[in-house]
This record gives C-alpha cells, structure tokens and sequence, in this order.
C-alpha cells in the first residue's frame, strides 16, 4: 500500500461520526443489553456450555471476576453496544480460561518448560514501545506473541489436533480486525493492528481476570483501585504458565515481550522473569499524555456514551501521569545489569543502531540476516504507512503548559529531549 504521511486531525473526536451503518449496529444492542445477567455463576456457566468443560483451576480468577461483573451491572458510561462487547469479553476469556486448564492438565511436561533471559520491553504507551517491539520481533531466532495467538492461545477442542491451511484463530482475527478498521478508520494511524501483529503478553493475563487491559476499556476508578492496590505477582506467574503453553503448542526459545504495564509492575515483572533483559523506554510525557488520550478515547467511541468521551481523555491523561511517577520511583528495581534505558530520540534518530547496542547489551547476536529481517519489516510497515495524527490536549481541559510543570520531573530524570517547549 502506498505510504501516507499526510496529518489529520480527529475532528470528531468527542462527537463521533460513524462510517455509513457503524451507528445502526451499535444501536442495534439495545435489547440484548437489557438480558445480561450481570454475575460470576452466569460467565462461568456460558463458558462451561460452550467448551464442556468446568473446571477453572484455582481461585485466581474469583475476586477480579467479581468486581468485574459488578462493574458491568452498574457502569453508566457504557453504550448498549459497550455492555454486549464488554458480557462477551469476560466469556471469551472464561471460556479461554477453561481450555488452558484443560490443556495443561492433559500436557503437565508445560510445567517444565522454562522461559529464559527473555528480552522485555517496558515503556508507556507511545514512547517507541510498538516500533522496537516489531524490530526485534522480525528477527527469527526470537519467539514473539502474535496478535491472533494472543486472544486464542488453546483453539477451542474442537479444533485440537487437526491439520488447517490456515488456523481458524487467525480467520476469527481477521474477520474481526476488519470490522474494528472500518468502524475507527483512523485507528490505523496511530496503531496498526492486523492479526499477525505482535502483541503484548498482558493479553495473556485476561483469562485470569487481571491485566491493565481491563482498565483500558472500563476507564473505571473501581477496578484500577483494585489492581493497583493488590500484588500482581499471581497474575504475572499465571502469564508467564501461558507463555509455556504458547511455547509448547507453537515453539521458540528467547521470547521477545513488551508490555506499557509493566513501568508500574517492576517487582512483579522481576520476581517472575528474574533473568531477564528490561528495555525502559522514555519519551517527554506531555507528548505521551496527549498521544494516549486521543487514542483511548478514539477507540472508546464503540462503547462509550459520547457525553462521556471527555472523561475517557481526562482519565488517561491522569493515569499517564501516575504511571509516569511510578515508574521513575521504583526504576531503581530492575538490576542496572539487566535493565536498559531508550530514550524516544535517540531511538528515533537510528532506530536500527538501537537495536544493535541493545541486542550486544542483551547478549543476542546481531548478524546480517538480523538487520535485513528488521530493514524488511521496515520496509513492508513503514512510519505513517496509514498517515499520522496532530493531537490537542486541550480538548480534554488542559494545557501543554500545566502538563509540562507536573511532569518535568520525568524529563529531567532520564535526560529527555522536549517535545513541547
């Protein structure tokens, strides 16, 4: 596809105008709203009917299912729409929850498989994260998650053990990805997702009900209370119990992940891959802020009333902030060792050159298949491939100026080239 390095701006982005249809399906949910029944028996039991199976391992999944069910019951910033997505999203990952039970019982060898030194990118969202994560993933000595596999990571029983041309997971991607792209046209320009985009393992934390990703749909203080307050070592374990089942269904050895989650989980993250290689990524958090904000409340037209937009921008630009402060205060966890600092700049200036001097501090060797795999990537999804985005801050009832004194601190600790002077 031709390169499209044009910038736009959202104009609709707190009174969304849909693609011809989008609105009538959207508005199509009403009724099936009013039936959900809002509780931890009914997931489990539509999960239960639809894989035969019912038994969910141990109590893991129990109290975030239970805030998260509540949640859905009494949220009011939800169109009809976003209470059927959000029903169909705890079943999906109930039901995934299941066959990864079910699977690792039938294959108990899973336990020991070992996920060693994997390289691990940390960074908010926007600071250069999905870029480095592409790069390294192109390389073919290294294990990635893919998009499709992460939503899917044991294919229903049926389709166990059976030979496809193509696996019905990428299929069910697919299909659904091109409903996502015609709904929010201008996603792509901000996160190009397709099914065989890599993805971030944080995905794999959802059948156990815990996981950020949560938060990025729900925007909701409930649950980000919930899971700032409670250790997520268990949920950080449960994760790295799927990546060995990723490991043992599709193979690999180093795993290359990245999570923005990760900058306020340094001891969780730790504790569970303690032989890992961190890769810390900064960028000036005015332009991380703003950057974010447009895309969380972009995406949350789908399933956001528009009265409450605002909010969604004004939630993200906060919680960017926290996320800022947590991760400078406990940087300091992650032995110097094993933990490398990549400022958004100087990524930027040489992307490749980066990759390099990561891969020598990481210990993974850089040859010339390496670079030409990473140029062919390049060359394949090049930056603005869809076109690229102005962003106003303002629109959500603040300033660059304002955001610039909160967060300067962040600048001055890791030594950041401003982008909002």
């Amino acid at each position: 596809m031709a390169s499209q390095p044009d910038f736009i701006q959202i104009n609709d982005l707190l009174q969304p105008q849909f693609p011809e249809g989008v609105e009538e399906a959207l508005n199509a949910a009403e009724a099936e709203a009013t039936t959900i029944n809002w509780s931890v028996n009914a997931v489990k039991e539509q999960a239960a009917n639809k894989t035969g199976l019912n038994d969910f391992g141990d109590d893991l999944i129990e109290e975030p299912l239970e805030l998260l069910t509540g949640i859905g019951d009494s949220i009011e910033t939800f169109r009809p729409s976003g209470k059927v997505s959000f029903w169909n999203t705890l079943v999906a990952n109930a039901t995934q929850r299941l066959l990864l039970v079910d699977y690792i019982k039938r294959n108990p060898e899973i336990h020991e498989i070992e996920i060693k030194r994997p390289i691990i990118i940390a960074g908010q969202p926007r600071t250069g994260t999905t870029h480095l994560h592409n790069l390294i993933a192109a390389d073919p000595s290294l294990r990635s998650l893919q998009y499709w596999e992460s939503l899917e990571p044991v294919p229903p029983r049926e389709e166990q053990g059976k030979e496809f041309s193509v696996d019905p997971r990428y299929q069910r991607t697919e299909t659904n990805l091109a409903g996502l792209n015609y709904a929010l046209p201008h996603f792509r320009r901000m996160h190009d997702m397709y099914a065989a985009h890599v993805h971030e393992e944080i995905q794999l934390m959802m059948p156990a009900f815990g996981s950020m990703l949560w938060e990025t749909t729900l925007c909701d203080d409930r649950y980000r209370d919930w899971y700032i307050r409670t250790d997520q070592t268990p949920w950080y374990q449960w994760m790295k119990t799927v990546l060995k089942v990723c490991t043992h269904i599709g193979g690999g050895q180093r795993w290359i992940l990245k999570s923005p989650q990760h900058v306020e989980q340094f001891q969780p993250l730790l504790t569970t891959f303690p032989d890992a290689t961190f890769l810390c990524t900064h960028r000036d958090p005015v332009s991380v802020a703003q950057s974010l904000s447009t895309m969380i409340t972009y995406t949350a037209r789908t399933y956001t009333k528009p009265q409450h937009l605002r909010d969604v921008g004004r939630y993200w630009i906060e919680r960017s902030e926290t996320m800022s402060r947590r991760g400078a205060e406990d940087r300091h966890i992650l032995p110097s060792s094993q933990a490398m600092d990549v400022r958004f700049h100087e990524f930027m200036a040489d992307d490749v050159a980066m990759v390099e001097r990561i891969y020598e501090f990481a210990g993974q060797p850089f040859t010339q298949q390496v670079q030409d795999a990473m140029n062919a990537f390049m060359q394949e999804h090049p930056r603005g491939k869809y076109g690229r985005l102005t962003y106003d801050i303002t629109q959500f009832g603040y300033d660059k100026a304002e955001r610039k004194k909160a967060l300067q601190f962040y600048i001055n600790q890791f030594g950041l080239r401003e982008e909002n002077p």
